[in-house]
């Protein structure tokens, strides 16, 4: 297969397997490019690209907007703060003004769940999702999926367990979709309000204690408090938190095996995850960040070869 089965990427839900290898095969190969003294290549030379971001972020845009460049792309940033969505535009007049000056391709973020879908029906471009509210964030998850196989040869048959505010993240329902489609088993685990109610239904394993969720798991990825997407308190203090779900060196010791760390960032060091953990042999936090570049040229590089088909 050579081809993505859909010409924008919105979520993982409508991604098959097969979507998933190839851009993981060329990822590989983009990785080799970003190993090479010249870490350039020509292949989106007469791509616009626009991001396109309505929430704040500092290392997804990073990560993009490398990766466009490393391809060549001509790159326009939009920040919905210094912009006329400030002065009450729509969504539709903010994207096809941006549109109108000859972009090709739109990635966004945006703080309402399904806004991505709606923007990809909507205007004459394709799109990519780098965050819909609490909804998917796929490029995080292909990222993640991508550094676990890195690490451990694939993912069939691997135990995940994604740790912390599941309610909240879109990461967690991005990976969950990823992983099960690699074939491997997932699970979740946080206090009871984080959990959303209905997750099992997706087919994972919940966990309420730590120390269980890490006997179970090959891996454990650690999520973020998201304290901006909650209204009103669903524990009692970060500090307590923090002594029941907060992965420390005294829980990887206990264990009789060794399991691999991950964490999407940003993060709150000495909360969900301790310094120790974050920086030692069993994290590959930097790795994730590193493959995040090599990941997201691959779909760019996909998408703008489904245009010309």
């Amino acid at each position: 297969m050579t081809r993505l089965s859909s010409n924008h990427l919105l979520g993982l839900k409508n991604l098959t397997a097969e979507d998933v290898q190839l851009i993981f095969e060329t990822a590989d190969n983009f990785k080799a490019v970003l190993n090479r003294p010249i870490k350039k290549v020509p292949s989106l030379r007469d791509i616009t690209i626009a991001n396109v971001f309505f929430e704040n972020s500092t290392r997804t845009k990073i990560s993009f907007e490398l990766a466009e460049k490393r391809l060549s792309a001509d790159v326009v940033n939009f920040s919905s703060s210094s912009s006329s969505v400030s002065k009450g535009e729509t969504l539709i007049d903010t994207v096809n003004n941006i549109l109108s000056m000859k972009v090709d391709m739109v990635v966004m973020r945006h703080p309402a769940p399904g806004a991505a879908l709606f923007l990809s029906k909507n205007v004459d471009a394709q799109i990519i999702n780098a965050g819909d509210g609490t909804h998917e964030h796929p490029t995080q998850a292909l990222l993640d999926a991508y550094s676990i196989r890195e690490k451990l040869g694939s993912l069939e048959g691997k135990k995940v367990v994604i740790v912390g505010d599941i309610l909240h993240s879109r990461v967690a329902l991005s990976n969950i979709y990823c992983l099960q489609k690699l074939g491997a088993h997932v699970a979740v685990c946080g206090p009871p309000t984080l959990i959303p109610k209905h997750i099992a239904a997706l087919g994972v394993q919940v966990f309420y204690k730590l120390q269980d969720a890490l006997d179970w798991c090959d891996v454990a990825n650690m999520l973020r408090i998201q304290m901006e997407r909650q209204e009103t308190k669903y524990f009692p203090s970060l500090r307590e938190y923090s002594m029941q779900y907060g992965l420390t060196m005294e829980h990887i010791n206990k264990l009789s095996k060794e399991i691999t760390v991950m964490h999407p960032g940003p993060i709150n060091r000495g909360v969900e995850i301790s310094s120790e953990v974050a920086d030692s042999e069993q994290s590959i936090i930097l790795n994730q960040v590193e493959n995040g570049v090599a990941i997201r040229m691959a779909v760019l590089y996909l998408l703008a070869g489904q245009k010309e088909g």
